[in-house]
């Protein structure tokens, strides 16, 4: 599977992710939900690691310092993205204008972050996309 086929299957996840968020949230505390939904993700991938292990399949490299650090800094920004996701749920912002008010700010915060601190460049069809996506998210804000 190439890296868009696995990016399309990433949206779908997201998707049904920032779903089920909506539909748990004012039946359920934000921290309580975020830690639910943490505690089931890390088993899953316990899971995954145990089955590729069993297999043989691992990596010689499995992880490196730096690899675990950024992967725990995620993990933070993630816990506090999903406590908050259930709180703006949970003052009852619609899940057809909540959700893409958050991934279009997460695409556009993780663009300019990966230009001013990756270093990584940006050619002009890429900028228009993110032209498009301050537009929408104006266009979304409204009235709310």
């Amino acid at each position: 599977m190439n890296w868009l086929q696995l990016a399309a299957c990433a949206a779908l996840g997201m998707a049904l992710y920032n779903l089920f968020i909506k539909a748990a949230s004012g039946q359920i505390h934000q921290m309580v939900g975020a830690v639910v939904l943490q505690v089931v993700a890390a088993l899953i991938g316990v899971g995954l690691l145990l089955l590729l292990y069993l297999r043989g399949t691992l990596p010689a490299t499995l992880v490196t310092s730096r690899g675990i650090t950024l992967a725990a800094l995620a993990g933070v920004s993630i816990g506090v993205a999903e406590i908050l996701t259930f709180a703006v749920y949970a003052k009852g912002a619609p899940a057809a204008v909540g959700t893409p008010l958050i991934v279009g700010g997460s695409v556009l915060l993780t663009a300019l972050l990966g230009v001013l601190v990756l270093r990584e460049a940006l050619a002009w069809p890429q900028a228009l996309g993110l032209l498009l996506v301050v537009g929408g998210i104006a266009l979304l804000s409204r009235g709310h």
